[in-house]
């Protein structure tokens, strides 16, 4: 069962994603949080598995909120961001504060339970219609600043840099095989290699690793 609790200070959206993911089996709602301090002040008592989280809430935001949730050594939960085009400043903080993944509200509803579903198994979850013009502002904003090189140590095979540079694209493991006729579990293999080598959580900060080492060119 995948415990969830949703972080949002709209009524009508928190009421909306509670009837959605509360009708899924294998999920269960454990509370809603109508601003980031209550969020984390939830995230703290129950535990949960994922928390859906809005960025724009009064007092302590989305971002400060998931920052705090990722440093809480007592919590393993995935923060899934859900945003909207008009927020990119405030995802790329979102991802350097520790979120899980990051939507668009608005994502149709099966979308939606991938998302939850990836984030709270440790894959991490990356909208397509954003994944590439986020990137490329994150790598931009950080171009400026030396990057230092790949960790001593750290070497990705071919087929782990191709893995990498589709990862960028926002492509799900199923399509990542069907680009390099490759059978998914094959995909699935090298992903824990670049997971396991890079010391990323999730798919979504192996990317991030990439920008930073150099290895990706997202513009």
């Amino acid at each position: 069962m995948i415990r969830i609790l949703i972080a949002d200070d709209q009524a009508v959206v928190r009421a909306g994603l509670s009837v959605i993911l509360g009708a899924e089996p294998d999920f269960d709602v454990v509370a809603e949080a109508a601003d980031g301090a209550e969020a984390v002040r939830l995230a703290r008592e129950l535990s949960p598995d994922v928390v859906c989280m809005d960025i724009r809430m009064p007092g302590t935001d989305g971002i400060e909120a998931t920052r705090m949730i990722a440093a809480e050594p007592s919590l393993d939960a995935a923060v899934l961001i859900l945003t909207t085009f008009d927020v990119d400043a405030d995802v790329f903080a979102a991802l350097e504060a520790g979120a899980a993944g990051f939507l668009l509200k608005g994502a149709d509803e099966a979308t939606l339970l991938a998302a939850v579903r990836s984030v709270a198994a440790g894959h991490g979850t990356l909208d397509q219609r954003l994944t590439r013009r986020i990137l490329h502002e994150f790598a931009e904003r950080r171009r400026p600043v030396p990057q230092p090189a790949p960790p001593t140590g750290v070497e990705l095979t071919e087929r782990e840099l191709d893995v990498l540079r589709l990862l960028a694209r926002g492509l799900s493991n199923a399509e990542i095989a069907g680009e390099l006729f490759v059978e998914p579990t094959t995909v699935k293999y090298h992903l824990a290699g670049l997971l396991q080598k890079t010391a990323s959580r999730d798919r979504l900060q192996v990317v991030l690793w990439g920008i930073r080492a150099g290895l990706l060119d997202v513009r």
